[in-house]
């Protein structure tokens, strides 16, 4: 593995002095000091009001400052938190960023980018979980929003199939390819033959648009329907085509184009 001092020369992540040792003077430990006891109590008020609030007690960019405050005790991270706002135009397009891209940000690294990272992780899961426990046809806006969660920010395009059982239970989550979803990243005959495989009677299609809109193209609809005739002959049902974008989502079925 390299040296991340070659990749991060300035350690953002870092406290200063650490690892190195005698190379802090008496005077920066003190001012270390100084701003970890958070003297004017910022960092304590953003923690009440997170504790004693409601999910909207905090700004977006206060939200961000918290979280990376986890990985840097002794650092004003407002302007960062701004910074990050900035660039990546929200929240959601904070979290869910690639992680490589945040520590690679001005300021960042990878300890911070961790810490922004984990919770995207822990809402997927969440959100799976929701999505697992239930037939999905039952409680769709738990789909919709595991997979908003999951696929609105991408920067690929992403095609996964949901396969479902008889009683509309998710059984299987399947990554079939990356791309624009033709025949080239989703074929088919092989979608219903894995369906017949796994024993799932139906199954729902779902890909992102990086682009943001989440309006279905005339290959989106293509591919749908030769995919419903393939699982028609075969007794497998494609209950719908779900387009994720950050702008929302697109159900095929609903639109009627099923």
């Amino acid at each position: 593995m390299p040296d991340d001092s070659l990749l991060f020369p300035e350690h953002p992540d870092r406290e200063p002095g650490r690892g190195q040792p005698g190379a802090a003077s008496d005077e920066a430990r003190a001012t270390t000091a100084k701003a970890g006891s958070d003297p004017s109590g910022h960092r304590s008020r953003l923690r009440q009001r997170l504790i004693g609030g409601g999910p909207d007690a905090l700004a977006d960019h206060e939200v961000i400052e918290l979280l990376l405050m986890q990985a840097v005790p002794r650092r004003d991270m407002k302007p960062l938190a701004r910074s990050l706002l900035q660039r990546f135009g929200s929240l959601a397009g904070v979290l869910q960023a690639d992680p490589r891209t945040l520590a690679a940000h001005p300021g960042m690294g990878e300890a911070t980018a961790a810490a922004l990272r984990i919770v995207t992780v822990a809402a997927t899961r969440l959100a799976r979980q929701k999505v697992r426990e239930a037939p999905v046809i039952g409680s769709w806006q738990a789909l919709i929003d595991y997979l908003t969660i999951d696929m609105a920010h991408l920067t690929l395009e992403r095609v996964r199939v949901l396969y479902l059982n008889t009683k509309n239970m998710l059984i299987l989550d399947d990554l079939v390819g990356e791309g624009s979803i033709d025949e080239a990243a989703i074929h088919p005959r092989e979608v219903i033959r894995r369906a017949l495989d796994i024993g799932a009677s139906a199954l729902i299609l779902v890909h992102n648009h990086p682009s943001g809109s989440p309006e279905p193209s005339r290959a989106d609809i293509e591919i749908t329907n030769r995919i419903s005739e393939a699982g028609r002959l075969l007794g497998v049902a494609v209950h719908d085509h779900v387009v994720i974008g950050r702008e929302g989502h697109v159900s095929l079925r609903a639109k009627g184009l099923i």
